[in-house]
Formats: C-alpha cells, sequence, structure tokens
C-alpha cells in the first residue's frame, strides 16, 4: 500500500498484513507530521523517538497478537492527558515544563491494545475553549481552512486526524470538546458516556461533565478506539460498572426499524442556513434507510447553555485551586521585598492562567460565593435535573435524538475573541449530553457553499453508544463524506 491509502485502522491492519511492520507505519505518519504539521500546528509536542522505540517493540512481539486490536496504531493525545514521560500542560503556562509520571488509564488501555503514541496536541487551556485559540503554544488551524478556527477545546487532536497526521486520536468533551471540533473538522467524534471511560489522568476542569472519547475518520475506527479504552477503573470513583459491548460486533447489523427524534422548534432561529441544509439532507438520508423521523420537544434545551456556564466555572474554580506554584511547574518571580507567599500565589496565577481560564475560575468562584450559592449553582443544577428529565421523556420513545452538532460552520480565526458570549452560545446542541451525561456522536454530514464541513449530532440513552454507532455506521455507508481530504493534508506517495 502507498502512503497515501493508509488512513484508517483497516488500512493499517490490511498494510501490515501485506509485510509493513509498525516501525514503517509509525514513519509514515511521523513524515506527514514534519511535512504538513507546520501551517496547522495540531502538535504541541511530537513523540518521535518514543514512537519508534514502542513500533518496535510491537513488531517484536507480533502484530498479529490478538491481544493488540491497535498494533501497530498510531495515535494523537490531547495534552490534558498524563502520558508517562511526556509534557502533559493543557497548553498552559501555569504547568510549563511539567513532565506527567505517571499514564492515564486512557494511554495504560491503548498501549496493552498495542497503540502507539505519537505526540501530544493542542487544546484550549485546560480546555476551556471552542477554538484552540487560548493555548500558550498558539491556535491550531484548521485544515480545511487555515484562515479558520478548527473547533475546541480538543481541535489539535480533530485537526490532526482530518489532515491524516494519525489515524486516530483522543480529546476530552466538557460540553462539546470532542464534537465540535469533530464538525469543524469533517471527521467522527464520540463523547462516550459519563463513567463508561475512566477519567483518571485527565487535568480536571469540570469533573461531572468531563469525558474522554475518540475522534476517528470512520465509525468503525471509533468503535475500535472506545472499545480500548472503556471499562471500570478502581482509580475512578465515578467509572461506571456497565459491561462493554463488543462494539465492533455490533456494527455488522443495522438498528432494526430506528425511530430518532428531531427537535424542530429549537433549529428555527440561529441556525446557519449552509448546517441546516446539510442537516436536512442527512435526515433524508436517515429516513431513506428506514427510520421514523419524529417531532420531539425538548422544552428546556434553551437553558442548557447558561446552565453549563454556571456549572462548569463552579468545578473549574475549585479543581484549579491545586495549581498555585507551590508543588509544581510554573511558579511566578516575586521581589525580596514582597516575597510572601500569598504575593506568590497571586502573582503565579495571574501570569501563569490565560485570560479565558481566569475568566472562568471568576465566574464560577462568584457564583460559589456566600448569598449567590442557591441563586446560581444550586439554581443551574435543577435546571440540569429538568433537561435530563426531557430526554428521558423523548427516549420512551424514540431511539436516538438528531440535532446538527454546531450552528454554524467553522468560523474566522479571532473572528469571535471579543465575544465570549457569541463564542459560548456555539455550545447550544452539544452542552446537554454533557449535562445530562448521555452519549453522543457527531458525524460529517456534508459541506456548506463555502466548502466547510458541517457535523450531525445523535444523542442516545446512557450507556448505549451501541445503538449510536451502529446508526452512524448506516449513515456513513450512504454518506461517507470522510473519504474527502482537506486541501492542507494533500498526502503524495
Amino acid at each position: 500500500m502507498t502512503a497515501s491509502s493508509i488512513q484508517t485502522i483497516a488500512d493499517i491492519r490490511t498494510a501490515m498484513a501485506e509485510g509493513l511492520t509498525a516501525v514503517d507505519i509509525c514513519a509514515q505518519y511521523l513524515e506527514r507530521i514534519a511535512a504538513h504539521d507546520g501551517p496547522i500546528h495540531a502538535f504541541t509536542h511530537v513523540a518521535k523517538e518514543q514512537a519508534l522505540e514502542r513500533a518496535e517493540s510491537i513488531d517484536r512481539r507480533g502484530a498479529e497478537d490478538p491481544d493488540l486490536p491497535l498494533a501497530g496504531v498510531p495515535v494523537a493525545v490531547k495534552d490534558n492527558i498524563c502520558t508517562r514521560g511526556l509534557p502533559t500542560t493543557a497548553s498552559s503556562r501555569i504547568l510549563e515544563g511539567f513532565v506527567a509520571p505517571y499514564d492515564a488509564t486512557v494511554i495504560d488501555r491503548l498501549t496493552k491494545a498495542g497503540a502507539v503514541v505519537i505526540g501530544k496536541t493542542n487544546c484550549d487551556e485546560f480546555a476551556m475553549g471552542s477554538t484552540t485559540e487560548h493555548s500558550v503554544s498558539g491556535p491550531t488551524h484548521n485544515p480545511w481552512d487555515l484562515e479558520r478556527v478548527p473547533g475546541g477545546s480538543s481541535g489539535g487532536s480533530a485537526a490532526a486526524v482530518a489532515a491524516r497526521l494519525s489515524p486516530i486520536a483522543v480529546g476530552s468533551d466538557t460540553g462539546g470538546s470532542i464534537r465540535q471540533p469533530a464538525a469543524f473538522c469533517g471527521i467522527v467524534g464520540l463523547k462516550p458516556t459519563y463513567g463508561r471511560v475512566s477519567r483518571y489522568g485527565l487535568l480536571a476542569f469540570a469533573s461531572s461533565l468531563d469525558q474522554i472519547g475518540p475522534f476517528a475518520l470512520t465509525v468503525s475506527d471509533a468503535a475500535t478506539l472506545l472499545q480500548a479504552i472503556a471499562g471500570q477503573d478502581s482509580c475512578d470513583a465515578t467509572s461506571a460498572v456497565e459491561a462493554v459491548p463488543a462494539f465492533d460486533a455490533a456494527l455488522r447489523e443495522p438498528v432494526p426499524n430506528p425511530t430518532i427524534g428531531v427537535p424542530w422548534q429549537i433549529l428555527e432561529d440561529g441556525v446557519d442556513p449552509d448546517v441546516h441544509t446539510a442537516f436536512s439532507a442527512a435526515i433524508d438520508v436517515l429516513r431513506g434507510q428506514g427510520a421514523k423521523i419524529v417531532d420531539v420537544p425538548l422544552p428546556h434545551a434553551g437553558y442548557a447553555v447558561p446552565t453549563y456556564y454556571v456549572v462548569a466555572p463552579a468545578e473549574a474554580s475549585s479543581n484549579l485551586a491545586r495549581y498555585d506554584g507551590v508543588r509544581y511547574a510554573y511558579r511566578a518571580p516575586v521581589d525580596a521585598a514582597g516575597a510572601d507567599l500569598t504575593s506568590m500565589y497571586d502573582r503565579t496565577r495571574d501570569t501563569g492562567f490565560g485570560d479565558e481560564v481566569k475568566r472562568r475560575i471568576m465566574l464560577g468562584t462568584y457564583t460559589l460565593s456566600a448569598g449567590y450559592y442557591d441563586a446560581y449553582y444550586l439554581k443551574a443544577q435543577q435546571v440540569r435535573t429538568l433537561i435530563r428529565r426531557d430526554y428521558d421523556t423523548a427516549f420512551e420513545r424514540v431511539d436516538a435524538i438528531a440535532m446538527p452538532t454546531t450552528p454554524t460552520p467553522a468560523f474566522g480565526l479571532g473572528e469571535r475573541s471579543d465575544d465570549p458570549l457569541q463564542l459560548y452560545m456555539g455550545d447550544v446542541f452539544t452542552a446537554s449530553a454533557n449535562l445530562t451525561g448521555l452519549p453522543a456522536i457527531s458525524l460529517p454530514c456534508g459541506y456548506g457553499a463555502s466548502g466547510l464541513p458541517v457535523g450531525l449530532q445523535l444523542t442516545g440513552r446512557a450507556f448505549d453508544e451501541e445503538t449510536l454507532l451502529r446508526l452512524g455506521a448506516g449513515y456513513e455507508r450512504d454518506a461517507p463524506w470522510w473519504r474527502d481530504t482537506p486541501p492542507a493534508a494533500a498526502i503524495r506517495g
């Protein structure tokens, strides 16, 4: 197989069966990164030596080992997931120079499955953002248009997969941070059910919302990656005891006579015409495959964004209190005349955190403060319960709920930097899945007039990723948008 034809896990398995080694595969992807990542900036660290050493160990063991379902498959890892021996900075100055002394559970499981960690990917600082512009190392650019954002906060992981710099990647999703960049970059992104994947080793943003999940070009690859990382973990008390289905095997059979709900009323305002057109066409494909499409009311969906932007900053203000300049990484210099502990804390956090992180810490601290807790945080948690009840009611008669992943295609770099409210409203269709803990997948479903990708989001019942993957695989067979290669990924070979 030529370098340009190796893009998916299936391609890698075929190539290795035909004689290529894990080292050959790793070297090809390292070459792609060297040739194409400069203007994209998907990676903050390329683990060349470690990756090649790991690939050599796979070759010594034998890629045909049935215990290695990801044998020789490169994987890119978001820079807020601890990876032993590699920088793990959450793209923040306050963790400048920090090298993780241990592997997150997902990294341990990927390693045991035979995957090769090829590098760490750029993200919004501490996963707080929707553009991957809020990074101490600078923004990531969308492979479809280098003047546009790739989405966030997992924009580096999404861009790496879209540009064919890595066949798969892992990211984290707190309010849409896997699905939104997947939509902007024209690939598959899945947020599993809360608790399906261990969060041990994930640098916490909002602990009741965060979830690690896969990026891939195809639904099948997303299923294979999820299979490898899912399951209960004794290191994470919030990981679930539910058994992990055989996701790969489930894809072989379609969902019989599925019913898909669409909340048409909330799509009436604020949705870009190109997005609405592509979404409607995707619904027609599903209908043509035998799905019954019904209207479902989600009466509290309009409160998802304000609820999220109370709950998430509140939890962030607590989680980020640990970064104080005392135990590790960055510490601001303090003049000898004013060298007291409090001033060191203040200067470290002021110069170590970026503007967006400081904005959210202040919002969260305010909503948790005396006199405001009941009015804001407690009220938000009550509305969160109402949003979950809306979904529970809808799932009494549908198998999945379909919406656009985002209200617009990717917008220009810097276009919304001065308007945080407009930026936050981009989470209108994604935040509910985090507030409710439900699984949701974004699938590429076409393009707008500008040639930018549009995403279709399917949300399912708790711990029913199986149905989402089966529906997604069925849709993908008739709408294989993933085969299109973005301009910034013109691979030759």
